[in-house]
């Protein structure tokens, strides 16, 4: 029975297509499973709103699931235009009664119309992948208007201005997923503006050393794969940034027979590639030898102009980072001889300087555009570590401070033990003598 719920998706019809492909990821996240028992049976987040922007997919549905399971209103909208998978949304409107607010391909207009719709739910909780929500909440307290897409503008405008302040002193925290959306939250806390307190999941050892590591290098190698089907063996990969979704990305690239070449701004990190066997170079010389080109810097302009210009023909532009920011392509459509012409689903083709430069996925994460995003073996940490920062607001959120805070570190190594234990791993459990030595030095006597 479709749910009586507002909600703007492709087609309600796919949601038994979702269904099935939801249960087929759940298989692979017994610790989300294991949470959402635990939820469904103390019902810790009865009554909580939650207004979440994150990838719509298989992954994410059994996020929303274990949420709801804990007694919580969800609404979602889609953290990217190509990444949502249409029938997964579908089976979270039909079977599942979210509101959910997501079409694959969607535009500008419709994505920002959705953010509204998310905004709407007057949310007690907010999840983000990007702090789009957030900084959006925070534009309308601040009566910022310029500063948000029209969609969002109109409707806040048109709201007393006694309902538009509600709107952030209604929110007692957040959640933030990715590296890119925790750097924006630490400069808004930095500058006085965060409102209430953020979660950053992100930083969670269980969320970035798999998640960014693992999920990100293999999705992002099997998005470039499915959209071009070029043999990476032999060839000349260069990944621009050594952070932890670049070092998964070179480490697959790598282990797939690729010559890799490492581009970074940061010393220390280009010193780690080195000694990880990478040779390290600046974009200027990297772009004259890459085969295949992918960005995971979360910054803007990483691969610009000069470097369209230089690339060999044939090239193969990839973007891991979250916004379509890193590869400069307003200028590359400025320098481009004719429009670009898509030579297959995904991929782009530009011709510069009488050369060809093939773009994947318009600039958009690859991963998720191209491919099905991250397996859900690593997201069962990922979205553990959500719904308990979920629960820790509930409990915490009122007396936390207005900053940017770690997962505490019990759940952390809470979810490492439930995945070990998932995957049938035993360790070692530390001697008496073992405990009171490690809890000396930790006490500094």
């Amino acid at each position: 029975m479709e749910a009586a719920v507002e909600y703007d998706v492709r087609d309600v019809s796919l949601a038994p297509q979702g269904a099935l492909r939801t249960e087929w990821a759940g298989r692979a996240m017994p610790v989300l499973g294991l949470i959402r028992e635990r939820f469904a049976k103390e019902r810790a987040l009865e009554g909580v709103r939650i207004s979440a922007c994150l990838h719509v997919t298989t992954e994410t549905a059994n996020l929303i699931r274990t949420l709801q399971a804990g007694g919580a209103e969800v609404a979602l909208c889609a953290s990217n235009p190509l990444s949502t998978q249409d029938e997964v949304a579908a089976y979270l409107v039909r079977d599942c009664g979210a509101a959910v607010f997501a079409i694959r391909g969607e535009d500008g207009e419709t994505y920002y119309d959705h953010i509204r719709a998310a905004l709407a739910h007057r949310p007690t909780i907010t999840m983000d992948d990007g702090a789009d929500l957030v900084s959006a909440l925070h534009m309308i307290a601040l009566e910022r208007f310029d500063d948000l897409a029209p969609p969002v503008r109109r409707w806040a405008m048109g709201l007393p201005a006694e309902e538009r302040q509600a709107l952030v002193r209604g929110v007692m925290g957040s959640t933030e997923e990715t590296t890119t959306g925790v750097n924006r939250l630490r400069a808004m806390a930095r500058d006085g503006l965060l409102q209430f307190p953020v979660i950053a999941v992100n930083d969670s050892n269980t969320k970035h050393l798999f998640d960014n590591r693992y999920g990100t290098g293999q999705s992002t190698l099997d998005g470039i794969l499915r959209a071009t089907n070029v043999l990476l063996a032999g060839s000349t990969v260069v990944v621009a940034g050594y952070g932890w979704c670049g070092r998964g990305i070179a480490l697959r690239a790598r282990g797939a027979g690729a010559h890799v070449i490492v581009t970074e701004v940061n010393p220390l990190r280009a010193l780690e590639a080195v000694h990880d066997g990478y040779r390290v170079l600046p974009m200027s010389e990297a772009a004259k030898v890459g085969d295949v080109l992918v960005t995971a810097t979360g910054t803007t302009g990483v691969i610009r102009e000069e470097h369209f210009r230089v690339m060999k023909d044939g090239a193969i532009l990839a973007n891991a980072g979250h916004f379509d920011v890193e590869l400069d392509l307003q200028a590359l459509r400025r320098i481009a001889a004719a429009p670009p012409r898509r030579a297959r689903e995904f991929v782009d083709e530009y011709r510069v300087d009488g050369k060809v430069v093939f773009v994947l996925a318009e600039g958009r994460l690859v991963n998720l555009a191209a491919a099905e995003g991250h397996p859900a073996g690593v997201m069962d940490m990922s979205f553990s570590n959500q719904a308990l920062a979920v629960e820790v607001l509930v409990r915490h959120g009122k007396g936390l401070p207005r900053d940017v805070h770690r997962v505490p570190e019990e759940i952390d190594r809470q979810i490492a033990s439930l995945k070990l234990r998932a995957m049938r791993v035993e360790i070692d459990e530390p001697t008496e003598a073992q405990r009171r030595y490690l809890a000396s030095w930790e006490e500094g006597t």
